[in-house]
């Protein structure tokens, strides 16, 4: 079975999707419709910005998103039977098998990202991968820290977790992590922490959005980050993206669980090849390859 996947924040690059735009009159469209829904010329800043421009939370989210979905729906041999996304990518998935109208997931997207800047704003805080672990011991450093906020954030792939958590407490973890034997332990260029209870605002703004949008019935299942399971119920699937600001991306988990459910080849639509390492790393058996 085909399984596409779809990757998150950290995968975009300067030039991202101008080659798509240039020679494919479906894809232009729909970056053209994008700048309109937007109010603003993204694809500018895709094509032309800097690297530092394209860091920015409201811009990364969206052009991340636009890369990845528009790359899988004017593609055509793209016939998905199951997908997921890391992160912001669950939103591309969505869009990928249906559940959502482009640009509805566009919209979702730019205000999950706005809602996230605002969050990070009111709590100053950050992330930091940790390398050499096993995800047990991870977790019960994250749980001794009791006097600051500390989580496990994404899973990976096995031995590399990342961590969220205000500032005091991800100083305090990485400490602990590498008295316990990590390989390393060291805070990430981001603006916040994101998959963890500091992303309560975000969640809450977010969730209201999500609750007004029409979600239809998916085309195949998608396999979502809060608990790695393929669902196509659509209440479940609302509740579960709902849920995902503050939960952690079980990336691993998700993976085991479409390989067990018969993936058979690994297809990353978007920027980069962030996820194709990360499968390689979790299913040693698995193929792997880009949506191009």
């Amino acid at each position: 079975m085909k399984a596409y996947v779809f990757p998150g924040q950290g995968a975009q690059y300067p030039g991202m999707g101008k080659e798509l735009y240039e020679n494919n009159a479906d894809a232009k469209k729909l970056f053209d419709e994008a700048n309109e829904i937007l109010g603003f010329d993204i694809t500018k800043i895709m094509f032309e910005g800097t690297a530092e421009e394209l860091k920015e939370t409201k811009v990364t989210q969206p052009a991340v998103f636009l890369h990845s979905v528009i790359n899988a729906l004017v593609h055509p041999d793209f016939k998905p039977e199951m997908v997921a996304g890391h992160s912001l990518g669950e939103f591309s998935a969505l869009v990928a098998n249906g559940t959502l109208t482009f640009s509805d997931g566009l919209k979702l997207v730019y205000k999950r990202a706005l809602a996230m800047q605002k969050a990070c704003e009111i709590n100053p805080s950050t992330m930091a991968a940790v390398l050499g672990l096993e995800d047990e011991v991870v977790e019960k450093i994250c749980d001794e820290i009791s006097d600051e906020v500390v989580v496990p954030a994404n899973y990976n792939c096995p031995g590399q977790l990342v961590i969220s958590g205000s500032n005091k407490g991800i100083e305090i973890a990485c400490e602990k992590m590498k008295e316990a034997g990590a390989k390393r332990a060291l805070p990430l260029p981001v603006g916040g922490a994101f998959h963890s209870p500091l992303m309560e605002p975000a969640r809450e703004e977010l969730a209201k959005a999500i609750e007004e949008t029409q979600f239809n019935e998916p085309k195949c299942p998608v396999y979502q980050n809060v608990n790695a399971q393929g669902s196509i119920d659509v209440e479940a699937i609302k509740s579960n993206l709902i849920a995902q600001l503050t939960a952690p991306v079980r990336w691993t988990q998700s993976v085991h669980q479409m390989v067990q459910d018969g993936a058979s080849i690994f297809i990353e639509s978007g920027p980069g090849k962030v996820l194709q390492g990360l499968v390689k790393k979790i299913n040693r058996e698995s193929e792997v390859a880009q949506l191009s």
